[in-house]
């Protein structure tokens, strides 16, 4: 069971804030200099080393960046990308020299050395062909037919001309990864697995999905489990953990399924309500995790748009029985392209300091997709240009599903974006408020942002043209990598505070972590145009720190 909240974590956060506003500017550290700046820039820099800035005594002025390392926040479990069956499909495109150095680029401590990552349980639209499971077999209640065999299978050579080699998968390239963090020292990988649907015999629909159409009043669906299978879903998640435990990867955490308000039927699904959900973990899932022995495996719940985040707390955390089996909530980015909907996080973690926030997926979505009816912008809604140019990731060029969508609930929450700015700013500002972990979606996909099989192409990290094979580490890449080497499990979130005066409030954002070393380090977003010179406030002392335009800065300082 949940232990009761210690009695500061039920104080409002305002109340903490003024409590330690005196220390915020009172405590001197005996700070000389930054330890290390790192720039990731669109004019170039790459995770780059710069010059140190010194530190002097004093209250500071202008533009402020204010920092207090002794208020402690949320532990951070890390930054993080996806395994995906559509992943595995493009590096097997390499030759093996050419796919362990992407893999160590990845994974590796000299690479983007990320911590953290999601695995789908069965098939996805980012499958090469997608509809299959674990258990084909209809009305096999015991799962006596279940196999985890589609993970390993690999990709015919003649199917699939450019494949070279045919024996990669998502298995083995989950296997690849924990090998690089074997060999290293620091070798920390918590993986999330997720299902997007159950068998589809296990579902109200009897199939995979059913797409809109006119014929449906454009009302796709994913379904629903039928209620003689509830329990069997759950067996069907514990026979994945024990068939994954048995080729040596312990999954660190799960969600009930992917997306649970569903996708429009559009590719594979299944929904819950918040109430459904709740029943199917209280008397299901719950009590067969614990059963079989996965206890210390992290639950969270919902795993969609962070705007409905709140709604499905107040349902499933007010339930005692089922708070006992649940670690957190999951969140998707999609329901804007510019909010990070930190009002949310601060609200719910004010009414359940308990539970944590993380970030499971998201992306440049419906990347080069033509413009769907209703779309009033057509032209821009359909991205091109952005295999080997960084111009693109750096500018306003990307939308997503609403872009001037008549359809769109609230399409003006989908305005065009720069990719760098959607991905910094969410990241920066989500752990500022509350989100412990956060992971993108494919950490590879090819030039076009496949294979999707429902078309729905997306942009990655890293994209590589199969028939080249050219590899092409986007500005999203170095960005991710910058906050994975910077941003490590265990590290602290602190109080951030910005003043900007006559600056627009989206030209800069700030976040800040401390290790166990008491290394604190300050990430920061400059959107504009132009260099932006702010004052770094720690303690008692600031130091005058200029970072370039259009950049993602860390700033590093030993206290």
């Amino acid at each position: 069971m949940k232990k009761p909240s210690p009695l500061w974590l039920m104080i409002p956060l305002a109340t903490l804030l003024g409590a330690c506003s005196t220390t915020t500017t009172t405590t001197h550290y005996g700070l000389s200099t930054t330890s290390e700046i790192l720039l990731t820039s669109e004019s170039g820099e790459k995770i780059a080393p710069q010059a140190n800035y010194k530190f002097k005594t004093g209250l500071a002025s202008g533009t402020t960046i204010t920092i207090d390392p002794s208020a402690i926040k949320q532990t951070i479990v890390g930054i993080g990308t996806s395994f995906t069956e559509s992943s595995a499909y493009v590096l097997a495109h390499l030759e093996n020299d050419k796919r362990r150095e992407v893999m160590a680029n990845i994974y590796g401590a000299n690479g983007a050395n990320f911590s953290l990552a999601r695995t789908p349980i069965g098939s996805t639209d980012f499958s090469v062909e997608g509809k299959y499971s674990y258990a084909e077999k209809i009305g096999d209640r015991s799962l006596k037919s279940f196999s985890i065999a589609p993970d390993s299978e690999g990709f015919s050579k003649e199917k699939y001309k450019h494949i070279k080699n045919s024996s990669y998968d998502v298995l083995p390239m989950i296997k690849e990864a924990l090998a690089i963090k074997a060999n290293q020292e620091d070798r920390d990988l918590r993986i999330i697995a997720s299902a997007w649907t159950a068998p589809p015999w296990m579902k109200t629909i009897e199939d995979w999905f059913i797409k809109p159409t006119d014929e449906n009043n454009h009302q796709g669906t994913g379904g629903e489990l039928k209620p003689e299978y509830v329990s069997t879903y759950a067996d069907y998640i514990i026979k994945y953990l024990d068939a994954y435990k048995k080729e040596g990867i312990a999954i660190w955490g799960l969600t009930p399924v992917n997306e649970p308000h569903g996708n429009s039927g559009n590719w594979e699904s299944m929904h819950f309500t918040p109430e459904t959900q709740n029943v199917f973990i209280k008397d299901h899932l719950g009590p067969k995790l614990d059963a079989a022995g996965y206890a210390n495996a992290k639950l969270f719940i919902y795993d969609q748009n962070r705007d409905d985040l709140e709604h499905w707390t107040d349902v499933m955390y007010a339930d005692e029985d089922t708070a006992a089996y649940i670690d957190g909530a999951a969140v998707h980015w999609y329901a804007s392209t510019h909010k990070v909907f930190e009002d949310v996080f601060d609200s719910v973690h004010e009414k359940f300091p308990d539970f944590s926030i993380i970030h499971t997926e998201g992306t440049i979505d419906d990347l080069g997709k033509d413009a769907p009816g209703g779309v009033l912008d057509p032209v821009l809604f359909k991205e091109s240009n952005w295999f080997k140019n960084d111009g693109f990731w750096w500018n306003s060029n990307a939308t997503d599903w609403a872009y001037t969508a008549t359809w769109a609930a609230n399409a003006v929450d989908h305005p065009i974006y720069t990719p760098v700015h959607r991905y910094a700013r969410n990241i920066i500002v989500s752990l500022d408020h509350w989100v412990d972990g956060w992971i993108d979606w494919n950490i590879v996909l090819d030039h076009n942002g496949g294979p999707n099989h429902a078309g729905n192409f997306c942009g990655a990290p890293i994209m590589i043209n199969t028939e080249t094979t050219e590899v092409y580490y986007t500005p999203i890449y170095y960005v991710l990598a910058q906050f994975s080497k910077t941003i490590r499990p265990g590290d602290k979130a602190v109080q951030t505070q910005k003043q900007l005066l006559d600056l627009d409030e989206d030209a800069l954002h700030a976040s800040a972590t401390i290790n166990s070393e008491k290394l604190l380090s300050v990430q920061l977003l400059n959107t504009t145009k132009t260099p932006i010179t702010y004052q770094l406030q720690i303690g008692a002392q600031h130091a005058s720190i200029t970072i370039a335009a259009n950049a993602i800065q860390t700033v590093r300082v030993q206290l």
